[in-house]
């Protein structure tokens, strides 16, 4: 774990906050589907991401769910952070989607940390306006973009997650983080591969061009 800190957020943080974090932090392996943090809980914890790769979602009116953006290796999830500094209940659920290992750090950590050190104070407000921006991107994405489009950038951004071009999902998995229906999504992939932009596959996708 030591090993991986140092890989993953060395340049980040000073030497004494990268001890401190090996000294209180919790070490947690996830899996593909394993959900980190549900609607309604209390957090307790944030999350420093060492590996792997987590989606966090959010959840209509309908009970339906809207994927907002990923969380990769040396990033955080400002919503768990506003939730463990406001004792507030989560309003997202991030789920597991690669694989990986997150370090999980205590609240009471997090503020006294702010003052302590600069580098943790950086890396707070930075997360944030990276997590803002996405949101704004996720908005901007349901708001100006047709579903063709929408589904197109979902491949694109799950492409550059995976660092592959090949996606293992199917057309119900996209349907529901895009929050609409699967017979939509299979009929807009139908045209995308006669048009040459992807091949499809039993339960995954090729992207051809980009």
């Amino acid at each position: 774990m030591e090993e991986l800190l140092i890989k993953t957020y060395g340049e980040i943080f000073e030497e004494e906050l990268l001890a401190e974090i090996i000294q209180v932090a919790k070490v947690v392996e996830f899996k593909d589907g394993d959900i980190m943090i549900d609607y309604n809980q209390y957090i307790k914890t944030m999350p420093l991401l060492l590996s792997g790769a987590i989606k966090v979602m959010r959840e209509d009116y309908d009970g339906g769910e809207l994927l907002l953006y990923y969380l990769e290796r040396g990033d955080t999830c400002a919503m768990s952070m506003t939730c463990c500094l406001g004792r507030k209940q989560s309003e997202i659920r991030a789920i597991g989607e690669i694989s990986g290992v997150i370090l999980m750090i205590p609240v009471h950590k997090m503020s006294e940390w702010m003052g302590k050190y600069k580098s943790w104070m950086t890396f707070v407000f930075d997360s944030y306006n990276s997590r803002f921006n996405e949101l704004l991107n996720a908005v901007d994405t349901i708001a100006f973009m047709n579903m063709n489009d929408r589904v197109l950038n979902y491949l694109f951004e799950k492409s550059k997650i995976e660092n592959s071009t090949i996606i293992y999902k199917t057309h119900h998995d996209i349907a529901k983080e895009l929050n609409t229906s699967r017979v939509v999504v299979s009929r807009l992939l139908k045209a995308l591969e006669k048009d040459g932009r992807i091949k499809l596959y039993r339960n995954s996708i090729e992207i051809l061009l980009k």
